[in-house]
């Protein structure tokens, strides 16, 4: 199974296959593995920048460098001009409305639902004040 999966890889990036294909199968393969159970996610700051990296890296495999007349040589693809042909949601906006589109779900649900009376579950704690951290320094200076 997963030789399979690498002649496909290998075979997706040869230039006997079209651009439009190629963007067909991101599309349906690798985004949708990507993004599978996205609206349970906890994504941070540098989770966000590897995916935007990742996906980014596909694309220009896909598109090709370009060749600049001015320059007369060939360049890679800018960040905005892969954005403006590809003409679809980035991956993390992609997971954003698949949150959205989860918690709407939600909403319609009966009052006794599960996933609802977890969504809006009261715990009845307080989150704990942090501790002063100079204060305590000046604690353990003195003893």
């Amino acid at each position: 199974m997963l030789t399979k999966h690498i002649l496909c890889y290998k075979n997706f990036f040869k230039n006997n296959v079209s651009k439009k294909l190629k963007l067909r199968l991101k599309n349906t393969i690798i985004d949708k593995t990507l993004t599978y159970a996205s609206e349970t996610w906890t994504l941070t700051n540098r989770d966000r920048k590897q995916l935007n990296i990742f996906e980014r890296k596909v694309y220009r495999r896909i598109l090709d460098p370009v060749y600049d007349n001015e320059k007369e040589n060939w360049r890679i693809l800018t960040n905005k001009e892969i954005y403006a042909s590809v003409k679809k949601p980035t991956i993390i906006e992609t997971k954003r409305l698949n949150r959205l589109h989860w918690f709407r779900h939600v909403q319609r649900m009966e009052q006794n639902g599960i996933p609802k009376k977890v969504l809006y579950v009261n715990l009845g704690t307080t989150r704990l004040r942090p501790r002063n951290t100079r204060a305590v320094q000046k604690e353990t200076e003195l003893i």
